[in-house]
């Protein structure tokens, strides 16, 4: 999978086995906000990951299709 998506963006969809917001993201993956809201975009896009409002915060988590690819259901 990190052949097809890159390093981090696969880190990014094997850590959202639970959803996680892009903050809690780059604390756990030593990121920058900036580089894992650009990262969750391209997930997004590609219909690997989704988002919702939860209060303050958008909280991404694997869409079934995203589960598939990072071998999880």
């Amino acid at each position: 999978m990190a052949r097809l998506l890159g390093p981090t963006r696969a880190g990014l969809l094997v850590a959202l086995a639970q959803p996680a917001s892009t903050t809690e993201l780059a604390t756990r993956h030593f990121l920058r906000i900036s580089t894992v809201s650009y990262h969750l975009g391209i997930l997004h896009r590609a219909g690997l990951v989704a988002r919702a409002r939860s209060g303050r915060s958008v909280l991404y988590r694997r869409t079934p299709e995203g589960s598939r690819l990072a071998g999880r259901r």
